[in-house]
């Protein structure tokens, strides 16, 4: 299978002046790789996806005025300052046989903070409240609308004289240009609000200084295909109606989801693996026929035949496959060379990539911690001295640890005490929407078969086995068990681990699910329980059910519960249980909390390292490095990450 397997993915197309080599796009994202101006970091990171084979990189968002910020760590496109900085970025993506645009930006009332993490005034057209980040925005006078106006049209020229081949402004996901576009949020009485034209005249006025400052160069759009807001949100038929009337001015439209300021409808900037793959088609068939532009559609398109059958179809004509790029920056090439099997697939978990960002860190992925740390680990190199590694333990840690080191020449066995290869992803995808978290366990495998690692199932590692063998590196990676403590009445009542409960234990009619991790463990089963007819309740100590988890992740798990009548408390520990309850203590007031009948007490709460043959190892004086959760336990994504780290010092 080649290129030709996939041919509407691989033919050009044109985009106003620019020709497309294919159809898969690197969309705008904010990947806090730069501030004010493309850094080398950020650089580096689009250029392996343009050296990757994607077709079209967006470059993220770059603000156009100083009531534009949004967040630290985004671009700048106020001042002739960036021209450098975006010039070295057009060169390196463009030198590699992809074409670069560039996002101008104002998020209007959907700001967070200043830079220095006081609360921004927000700006928008009305001063109608934000639901998710509880801003009440001021209105813009007609004065500093025009002047963000012009800076749509200043940023838009400076980014094409740096040498890129097109630009697009943001109208998506209730963004200040979609405020103005939405008689919910725009309540104007002057000439910016009121009638359809009105409410128009932002945008269109926006695109015609965007055109004036750019010429001939490609000039789009991207918006919300719908916002699935029903309170506030612009629907599908209005978003029909506004993208007819702009399209004369358009070269394209770039078709999303979503809309940023409620929380079920944010879920859609990043939409999380429980939503359907290819869902964004019938929002971005809706926009093409009512246009006759070309159209990207973005969310959820993480395979190349979902890409493909999109297409296709004539729901688009291009695909934004991001997140694919950010867990397989070479997928294009992958695909066009016929090697679909050595495809890293984006299990959309959001962990490292909007999960970093949310935390004003630079994005990166789980499954490939390469990603955005190309400058640190872009480049394998080889080992200056190739010798003998023992990997012990097949979980993430282990197989990222195992695959590297044979990658940079060594000699590596990899030792795995049970039956499978997986370690804890073997349960997470048992749990219900969470079926694809399993994609973690096949890419590594794959990674370690490809670099010709010994595996070794069902083997067991002790320290006269190691003694034996003298390997040259020992790297120890046999990850956690539940932590179960002592439970007052326990011996009386029917309790299990959550791991116990993943397997198949009984669990009865009725189940109370203590959550000290509050993460997707808790939720998970929660919702497994309820799916198959039980009453349950969650418990957890914390704020919220699910208050470790990235927001979308959150947010769309919590309202599957909500749905299926899952009884959750918060802010409670555990503190006992007896034959048909249990009890907890509200970690606020120090108040009992009686949950009564009850037929089984599931725990979750949280793992604790698995390290006797670390100890013994100490005791032994034998050198060796330990990884993910035998170190602390953690997340799949610090696992891997020091798999890698750990490969990459030997």
């Amino acid at each position: 299978m080649t290129s030709a397997s996939f041919p509407n993915l691989f033919s050009e197309i044109a985009l106003g002046r620019t020709t497309i080599r294919n159809r898969i796009v690197s969309t705008g994202h904010h990947t806090h790789h730069a501030h004010g101006a493309p850094s080398e970091r950020y650089i580096a990171y689009q250029e392996a996806r343009a050296r990757g084979g994607a077709g079209l990189i967006v470059a993220e968002i770059a603000g156009v005025h100083e009531t534009a910020h949004f967040a630290n760590n985004f671009l700048d496109a106020t001042s002739p300052d960036c021209i450098p900085g975006y010039a070295r970025l057009a060169k390196a993506v463009q030198g590699h046989g992809a074409a670069m645009f560039g996002q101008l930006f104002h998020p209007g009332r959907e700001v967070q903070s200043t830079p220095d993490g006081m609360g921004a005034t927000a700006y928008a057209p009305s001063a109608v409240p934000n639901e998710r980040f509880h801003i009440m925005p001021r209105p813009m006078s007609d004065a500093l609308i025009r002047d963000v106006i012009k800076g749509f049209g200043q940023g838009a020229g400076y980014l094409i004289e740096a040498g890129l081949d097109g630009v697009e402004l943001v109208a998506s996901q209730g963004y200040l240009p979609a405020q103005f576009l939405n008689p919910r949020l725009n309540l104007r009485e002057d000439d910016w609000g009121g009638s359809f034209e009105n409410r128009l005249r932002f945008v269109a006025e926006c695109l015609t200084v965007m055109r004036a400052a750019i010429g001939d160069a490609t000039l789009g759009m991207r918006i919300s295909g719908d916002e699935l807001e029903p309170a506030q949100g612009l629907n599908a038929d209005e978003i029909a109606a506004i993208c007819t009337a702009l399209s004369p001015q358009l070269d394209y439209i770039s078709v999303v989801a979503g809309m940023s300021s409620s929380l079920g409808a944010s879920v859609h900037i990043a939409a999380p693996m429980g939503v359907p793959a290819g869902y964004i088609a019938p929002y971005a068939r809706r926009i093409k026929q009512a246009t006759d532009l070309p159209v990207i559609a973005t969310g959820r398109v993480n395979q190349a035949q979902i890409a493909e059958a999109v297409i296709a179809a004539g729901d688009a004509d291009l695909c934004g496959m991001t997140r694919a790029m950010i867990c397989d920056p070479a997928m294009p090439s992958k695909v066009a060379q016929g090697r679909l099997d050595d495809i890293r697939a984006c299990i959309a978990c959001n962990q490292a990539c909007i999960g970093r960002s949310h935390k004003g860190q630079p994005i990166s992925c789980i499954q490939y911690p390469e990603s955005g740390r190309e400058l640190e680990y872009g480049t394998l190199i080889p080992a200056t001295k190739p010798g003998s590694v023992m990997v012990v333990g097949g979980g993430p840690a282990g197989m990222k640890a195992a695959a590297i080191a044979a990658a940079r020449g060594h000699r590596v066995t990899l030792h795995e005490a049970s039956g499978e290869m997986g370690g804890q992803a073997l349960l997470a995808q048992r749990l219900p929407g969470r079926e694809e978290f399993g994609g973690i366990i096949q890419n590594l495998m794959r990674e370690v078969r490809d670099a010709g690692v010994d595996v070794q199932t069902g083997s067991a590692v002790d320290v006269a086995m190691i003694a034996r063998q003298k390997p040259d590196a020992l790297i120890v990676a046999t990850g956690a068990v539940p932590y179960l403590p002592a439970i007052e009445g326990a011996e009386e009542a029917h309790v299990v681990s959550a791991w116990d409960a993943l397997s198949g234990a009984n669990i009865g009619n009725s189940a109370v699910v203590a959550d000290w991790r509050c993460d997707w463990v808790g939720i998970g089963l929660a919702e497994m329980l309820a799916v198959s007819g039980r009453r349950v309740r969650l418990v957890v100590n914390g704020a919220m059910a699910g208050e470790t988890l990235q927001l979308y992740v959150r947010n769309h798990y919590l309202g599957r519960l909500r749905r299926l009548g899952v009884e959750v408390t918060t802010n409670a520990r555990l503190f006992g249980v007896d034959g048909d309850s249990a009890y907890f203590q509200d970690t606020l007031t120090d108040e009992p909390i009686v949950v009564d009948g009850t037929d089984t007490t599931v725990l979750s709460l949280g793992n604790t390292p698995r390290d006797e043959l670390g100890a013994a190892l100490e005791q032994a004086n034998i050198p060796f490095t330990r990884i993910g959760d035998c170190l602390a336990p953690r997340t799949a994504e610090e696992a891997v990450l020091e798999g890698l780290q750990a490969a990459w010092e030997i």
